[in-house]
């Protein structure tokens, strides 16, 4: 920066000081070291010039497809959008004299940059003004040395092996002779000193324009726009934030539904609608590579793993169906089911009621259609669905691991550097202490102290927990619910027990109390999760993180956090807690001293898991695609409608893009966040729930397509960044894999009746335990179903309405002694059979799949052969031809230039013969 830039700096903080309290509040960033300063010397800088560069004054061409400056030579590699403070009305003159004072001094360092700048005013709105920024050539090089950019040496003379399986791909892949497929190259980070080694065919492509509208970001992020106390402050996010640019983004090439006729334009963002983005491609495979070209590799990456995951589901989503198919052939045969809907046994069997004075007596036979259904879910299939997908997401991970490796070589992320983040904004701006760097050993400003940074995280973690404790609080609220709307439909739903009515078949007030809950607490968890979004990023900015990574890495944690305890507490409390807590009818237990505890129906709590499940996976995948679809669709309708004269004009490419919807700073975060929960649902609670990774196929093929629908056709074009994987939510979906073993061992042992039935089956259907000759389901219901006496109730719990029958006793789900027996009313020796199998098919289970999924995630290389070659043969280039063979070419001049010495000394010291 020259000294009359630096004066003006000065000036600018000057001026705005005494205008504090009218503007924003001061924010801004600690400056990096300058970058190469001396590089930056001869990028259009006049040691002695007092005025401001300015940006080039250009009227529109009336080329609404040109993608250049007016002289149709200089491509358009960012566009800046700001406000003419000259015709502002609502701020005072002395705050938009400094607005715009800023603005002129960060403009002026872009310029002194190297940066080209063309300035042209709107055509819709003549307060609106596009500035547009081009990078030079040199620039561009010698930002791409800097910033360790990948560029091509020569192209890939590696053989290709045909995937065995090509022939199948190939109908489901997109047309070649649409979108050509990309020319493999040999890579290594740019060195200006060797460009003549790199593989230039065109200056003019030498640098995609992804790559170029990366490095640009990179520079507008380190324009200086003033200075305070010695401190630069500058960046376009900060001026972003406070208004002073109203956007900045870069150009889609094109618009998405009509090819542009300009032949300069590559048109990509038309190939990318027609053949990525249209919902005719739903059974296509992604053109990744063409995605990534024009997105850059962050959202590439995404769309890999979207799209590699979704693929895994089909494999899950076949067994899936299978297991629910076996189900639904075998109901018939479901023995203990026929005795449920047999008149002659459930039908005579008479169970005790379920709450207090207002339930009444009532005959099994009711819950013959539950049990029907409840043997397509809770059924053999069920334990090797379940074994099957603890393999499954060890395989989906583990290959996953592969494939990213491929895209790390194919996108040149191996050896991706991280350069030095840029500082938040937000945190520079409360840089106030000074302490002394550990590794420096210089003076650097930080926000708080040790003891403030640990009183900020102290804050935080209690805020946190506050709202998770604030979940479980209206979960506790559900259950409440539950327990006292059961009372309700108890009393006002048919009470009589013959059973006959089909409207008692179906609504039953177990049934309209699941039903019903499962719908308030998915309202209650979108309600929820609507305003944690909001509490958690607050929490985050007071947290005060340093840099975006960081940011991102602590909203992820606690956003995660939340939404687990969010979405899955009320499947937790279904699976593990309902129904087993509950006593017997003579000595109930109560919630609250006041609610008696909900029992599960006869056949269980496997259906009413199934059936929350349902309502919450589906209801949430439903809402999502609506809001993401609809939304961003309405916001750009209500846009042309307000401004209908838009059809009438011919109007830039900058300017319809900037009508577009900005992209979020958190970018593809919440698109990671809902498809982890979805993966939550297939994984922990698959055992209840065998159609749970069908619907998330289902999901995912049109989310793939509502993503890239929204990305190229609604939002602007996103900022091209680096990505070497999917970052922290790997760790998070490996915990999640490992939690799903034990859920799901503990689903079949405690909240399915797979293990009663097998002890039945095994030990006490036959002697000396049982009564029948050989191993037979026979009888189960009977066993399982213990008596009590009526004369047994406490006054508080003996049913108000009068009693039709002169019995005596009646039933009750659990394994106790009858009345009379000198233990009565305590747990059986049966009881005691199945907790010990319970508690052993657990540890059997579980030691079985963490065996499998170590033996798989060591057989399974996280790099194959063909990619390591590839690597080792890139290495082996970047070696030969940057550094081997200048030093042989130096060796070889030096060599020359010894003899020429020796010569030259031979010569002189030769006698002369006369």
């Amino acid at each position: 920066m020259n000294v009359a830039n630096q004066d003006v700096l000065l000036e600018v903080e000057q001026e705005g000081e005494d205008d504090e309290g009218e503007g924003e509040e001061e924010d801004g960033e600690l400056v990096l070291e300058e970058v190469q300063q001396s590089i930056f010397a001869s990028y259009g800088t006049a040691s002695n010039q007092q005025a401001l560069h300015a940006p080039e004054w250009a009227e529109f061409n009336q080329n609404h497809e040109s993608l250049f400056f007016n002289d149709g030579q200089r491509r358009i590699d960012f566009v800046l959008v700001y406000e003419d403070e000259s015709k502002k009305e609502n701020r005072k003159r002395s705050f938009n004299k400094k607005q715009k004072r800023k603005r002129e001094v960060y403009e002026s360092n872009l310029i002194t940059r190297g940066l080209q700048l063309e300035a042209t005013r709107s055509v819709l709105d003549e307060k609106i003004i596009f500035v547009k920024v081009h990078a030079p050539w040199e620039v561009l090089c010698t930002y791409a040395e800097i910033m360790h950019i990948h560029l091509p040496l020569q192209p890939n003379d590696l053989k290709a092996h045909d995937f065995p399986f090509s022939w199948m791909t190939r109908y489901f892949s997109v047309d070649e002779n649409i979108i050509k497929p990309e020319k493999e190259f040999f890579t290594a980070p740019f060195e200006n000193e060797r460009l003549s080694d790199f593989y230039i065919q065109d200056k003019s492509t030498f640098f995609s324009p992804a790559t170029r509208s990366r490095i640009v970001y990179f520079i507008l992020c380190r324009g200086e726009y003033a200075v305070r106390d010695n401190v630069k402050k500058f960046g376009i996010n900060k001026l972003l934030d406070s208004g002073i640019y109203k956007a900045a983004f870069p150009l889609h090439d094109s618009r998405f539904n009509h090819q542009s006729q300009d032949p300069s334009c590559p048109n990509e963002r038309y190939l990318l609608y027609r053949e990525w983005a249209h919902p005719r491609n739903i059974f296509k495979l992604q053109p990744l590579h063409f995605v990534r070209k024009y997105y850059g590799e962050k959202i590439g990456i995404y769309f890999a793993w979207l799209g590699f995951y979704t693929q895994m589901l089909l494999l899950a989503a076949v067994v899936g169906l299978g297991c629910f198919l076996y189900g639904y052939f075998t109901k018939d045969n479901c023995t203990w089911s026929q005795e449920v809907c047999d008149p002659n046994i459930g039908g005579n069997i008479i169970m005790c009621p379920q709450c207090d004075q207002e339930c009444t007596y009532w005959n099994l036979t009711i819950t013959c259609e539950s049990s029907k259904k409840l043997c397509i879910f809770d059924s053999f299939g069920t334990l090797v669905f379940a074994v099957f997908m603890g393999v499954w997401v060890t395989l989906f991970l583990e290959f996953w691991k592969r494939r990213q490796a491929e895209l790390e070589y194919e996108w040149d992320t191996v050896e991706f550097l991280e350069q030095e983040e840029q500082v938040r904004p937000e945190y520079e701006a409360r840089c106030y202490h000074v302490v002394v760097n550990e590794i420096t050993q210089k003076e650097e400003h930080v926000p708080y102290t040790a003891c403030g940074k640990c009183v900020r995280m102290t804050f935080c973690t209690s805020a946190v927990l506050f709202w998770i404790l604030l979940i479980i609080a209206s979960v506790i609220g559900i259950i409440v619910y539950r327990l006292s709307v059961f009372l309700v439909f108890s009393a006002t739903l048919p009470k009589h027990i013959n059973g006959t009515e089909a409207i008692q078949k179906y609504l039953t007030p177990q049934a309209a109390t699941s039903v019903s809950a499962s719908v308030i607490s998915f309202i209650i968890i979108m309600i929820l999760n609507m305003i944690y979004e909001k509490v958690a990023i607050m929490i985050t900015d007071f947290e005060l993180p340093r840099t975006q990574t960081d940011y991102e890495n602590s909203l992820t944690m606690k956003m995660f956090l939340f939404q687990f305890v969010n979405y899955y507490s009320s499947c937790f409390y279904i699976a593990f807690f309902k129904g087993k807590f509950v006593g017997y009818p003579g000595d109930p237990v109560y919630w609250l001293g006041k609610y008696r505890n909900e029992e599960c129906d006869p056949g269980g709590c496997l259906l009413e898991l199934t059936t929350q499940l349902t309502i919450v996976m589906g209801g949430k995948a439903i809402w999502n695609n609506i809001q993401e679809v609809l939304l961003p669709w309405f916001k750009n309708l209500i846009g042309r409608c307000c401004s209908a004269v838009r059809s009438e004009m011919i109007v830039p490419r900058w300017e319809q893009d900037y009508h577009l919807q900005p992209v979020g700073k958190l970018g593809l975060f919440y698109e990671y966040l809902e498809m982890v929960i979805q993966f939550g649902f297939v994984t922990l609670f698959v055992a209840s729930f065998p159609l749970a990774p069908l619907l998330a196929l289902i999901n995912n093929l049109l989310e793939i397509r509502v993503d890239a629908w929204k990305i190229t056709t609604q939002f602007r074009r996103m900022i091209p960044q680096k990505a070497q994987d999917i970052g922290a939510w790997q760790p998070i979906m490996q915990g999640i894999a490992l939690l799903a073993v034990v859920t799901n061992a503990m689903i079949i042992a405690f909240t399915s009746d797979m293990i009663p039935r097998l002890v039945y089956y095994w030990s006490f259907s036959v002697p000396p335990y049982g009564n029948h000759s050989s191993y037979t389901m026979k009888g189960y219901i009977n066993n399982t179903l213990s008596v009590f006496l009526t004369s047994d109730f406490r006054n508080e719990s003996k049913p108000g309405l009068p009693w039709f029958k002169n019995q005596t006793t009646c039933r009750y789900r659990d394994f106790r002694y009858p009345p009379g027996h000198k233990h009565q009313y305590e747990h059986n020796i049966y009881y005691w059979h199945v907790i010990a199998a319970k508690l052993s098919f657990i540890i059997v289970m579980e030691h079985i799949i963490y065996f499998v999924k170590f033996v798989i995630s060591y057989a399974i290389p996280d790099v194959s052969h063909k990619t390591k070659s590839k690597i080792k043969r890139q290495k082996y280039l970047t070696q030969l031809l940057l550094h081997e063979n200048p030093l042989k070419a130096m060796k070889k001049n030096m060599g020359s230039i010894a003899d020429k010495i020796l010569k030259g000394t031979d010569g002189g010291f030769r006698p002369k013969y006369e």
